[in-house]
């Protein structure tokens, strides 16, 4: 694979990761429509294998190593998510895996990667800390690091939900993507471009941690070095890497409030019947903002890791669209 993916690697990681992950449902939420003013389309990463879309770059990075490298373990850092993709990745795959988490990581994603068999190593919840205790796991076990987003593997596996977006529906005005790291955006604006050249797709990020929305904007990484925000997974920095291919492939980085998170959890939670993470809320959050146009909009709702006794919305009310 070169240095960055190309679509050709997204087609290829599809045939890779099919015996391994689902194809997620895309549901049309005809109440949720009526609410925001929008003919919308969720793309259910939430009921995807580990209850998030990053089974797919996971098994995409894990299943492309050759035999004699895999027997030597694999490696991540990860809040959550990722850490149980590739625990269960590594398990299928009958190798070990050790995955770094910050100290305070969302006690329901710690117990998913222990219950794939992962040996979990704390560290302190900065990236910095997670990068360094994650190198010397590589350096001392001789495994492989899969990042959780700065790793052509897995982007071309996360651009696998465009694919199966482009197989169930005819091409929206516009794709909805939450952006933390950026794999999910880069592998779904990558794919996108081929498949629907027309579609806008947008990434959507917390106010409190919008260093995706200052680098696409200024040309240069922008540093996140203290973000804040209720949605855990979108804490990461983008990379070299996920810069280039955002500036190449995506349409615009947009920012949300922690109130229209919450909210758009609960939402969903009312009008769906479907339980959401922070993370997989943000998209949802910019149409209740109203900073995204178009009358027919997929989002890709992300993930559903949450402890439902700490739902956040008790509180909260919503926001009127366009607040």
């Amino acid at each position: 694979m070169s240095v960055d993916p190309v679509y050709a690697d997204v087609v290829a990681a599809a045939a890779r990761i099919a015996p391994h992950v689902r194809v997620t449902p895309l549901r049309r939420a005809a109440a949720l429509s009526a609410r925001l003013g929008v003919e919308l389309e969720l793309k259910c990463e939430n009921l995807q294998e580990t209850g998030a879309f990053k089974a797919r770059g996971a098994c995409s990075a894990v299943f492309a190593l050759a035999a004699e490298v895999a027997a030597r373990g694999v490696v991540t850092h990860s809040s959550g998510n990722h850490g149980a993709a590739l625990a269960r990745a590594a398990r299928l795959r009958g190798i070990p895996a050790s995955i770094v988490m910050p100290r305070g990581a969302a006690r329901v994603k710690r117990a998913a990667v222990a219950a794939f068999g992962a040996t979990i190593v704390d560290c302190e919840p900065t990236l910095a800390a997670r990068a360094a205790a994650a190198a010397a796991l590589v350096a001392t076990s001789g495994a492989t690091l899969v990042h959780p987003y700065d790793e052509p593997l897995v982007i071309a596996g996360q651009g696998t939900i465009a694919l199966e977006l482009a197989a169930a529906t005819a091409a929206p005005d516009t794709v909805l993507v939450p952006v933390g790291g950026g794999g999910l955006l880069s592998g779904v604006a990558l794919a996108c471009r081929t498949l629907w050249p027309q579609v806008r797709v947008v990434g959507v990020e917390p106010q409190g941690a919008d260093d995706a929305q200052r680098s696409l904007r200024s040309g240069v990484l922008q540093a996140q070095p203290d973000p804040r925000t209720i949605a855990d997974g979108l804490r990461g920095a983008l990379s070299a890497r996920t810069l280039r291919l955002i500036a190449a492939h995506a349409s615009d980085i947009v920012t949300v409030g922690e109130d229209s998170i919450v909210a758009a959890m609960r939402l969903v939670h009312e009008l769906v019947g479907l339980v959401i993470e922070p993370s997989a809320a943000v998209p949802l959050a910019a149409l209740l903002e109203g900073k995204v146009a178009g009358r027919r909009i997929v989002v890709v709702l992300s993930g559903g890791n949450v402890d439902p006794a700490t739902l956040p919305w008790h509180d909260a009310v919503p926001p009127a669209r366009g607040a």
